[in-house]
């Protein structure tokens, strides 16, 4: 198979050509069609995860078919277009398994970090951490939604019930998480980079009643606020926007430190939290909701060979919504 490899860490990605993966016990292998670049994706490429196993292909919102099956599984049949989420193994015996919070497991296993990932023409699968996508059309649209959407829908049930809602970095997950939003009535207040038109304009397509610099603040306060961008500053000035017992929700895997700041931000009983991975059945909730409220993606698809590119232009903050690299191109 073709795949981009990360070696060691802060290295480019190399496009190697290496043997076919074979599913073991439990297990599907699945010829990817799409892969969604993340910027998880670009904190393992620049070595800022934990104990990463080298070399290691990364990506985690694969769209593809099943080629391949392995011994013992039951759930999946050749030919079946599936998505292959960030989460893609759990213990099952562990405390945080049996309360019913398996995002929070003590033995995971993640695809595209601890497991190889999608920016490859195969991937393997445990057959319980793929998801079948019947009724989601478009390969390239879809891939975000694996990640950027699950991430999104499970922190937008962490923000509660908040009518006004501020979005914090409006890109591949906050476009998807705005939607969700918009459908379920709530209005949408989307902060990015100051100046950045590009994303603003593209936050009032997606609904959005205000769109600003992440400095600004609207006439109102919020009930919460999502920050999607790994940026450490943006929790005060969440904190700032949100009203007395409103919620600050953090819903990246890795941030910049959080400064220092006034205990007055946090009083009045205001919330922050964080959300870690995701469980399936977030998988299985927000797949269903993403096909009632019609869920859309501006998504731009890639070659494979091009990932990092790609990946160079997330980081200088050049992608509008959400990249993805398609092996076939």
């Amino acid at each position: 198979m073709r795949a981009m490899v990360l070696r060691k860490p802060g290295a480019l990605l190399r496009f190697e050509t290496l043997a076919d993966p074979e599913p073991g016990p439990g297990e599907i292998r699945v010829r990817v069609s799409a892969c969604g670049v993340c910027r998880t994706d670009l904190h393992l490429c620049d070595g800022e995860l934990p104990d990463i196993p080298y070399p290691i292909i990364p990506g985690h919102e694969i769209v593809g078919y099943v080629d391949q099956i392995g011994s013992a599984v039951t759930t999946h049949r050749l030919g079946e277009r599936v998505g292959i989420p960030w989460l893609g193994h759990t213990c099952g015996h562990c405390a945080f398994c049996n309360r019913g919070t398996e995002n929070l497991c003590d033995e995971p296993a993640f695809t595209g970090y601890t497991r190889n990932g999608g920016y490859a023409t195969y991937a393997i699968a445990n057959e319980r951490f793929a998801f079948p996508l019947e009724g989601l059309e478009d390969d390239v649209a879809v891939a975000p939604l694996l990640c950027a959407g699950l991430i999104g829908w499970r922190s937008l049930v962490m923000a509660g019930q908040a009518e006004q809602l501020g979005i914090y970095g409006f890109g591949a997950a906050g476009h998807i998480t705005a939607q969700v939003a918009r459908w379920q009535g709530r209005r949408i207040y989307a902060f990015t980079r100051e100046n950045d038109r590009a994303a603003q304009d593209l936050a009032y397509q997606f609904g959005a009643t205000w769109a600003g610099g992440s400095e600004q603040r609207p006439d109102v306060a919020l009930d919460a606020a999502i920050i999607y961008a790994p940026a450490g500053e943006l929790v005060p000035a969440a904190l700032r926007s949100v009203r007395k017992g409103g919620r600050v929700v953090c819903a990246g895997i890795h941030m910049s430190a959080i400064p220092s700041f006034p205990y007055s931000l946090l009083w009045g009983e205001r919330h922050l939290m964080s959300v870690a991975n995701l469980t399936r059945q977030d998988g299985l909730d927000f797949l269903q909701v993403a096909q009632q409220a019609q869920i859309r993606t501006h998504a731009t698809s890639y070659p494979l060979s091009e990932a990092n590119d790609v990946l160079a232009r997330l980081k200088q903050g050049d992608v509008l919504g959400a990249a993805v690299l398609v092996p076939g191109l």
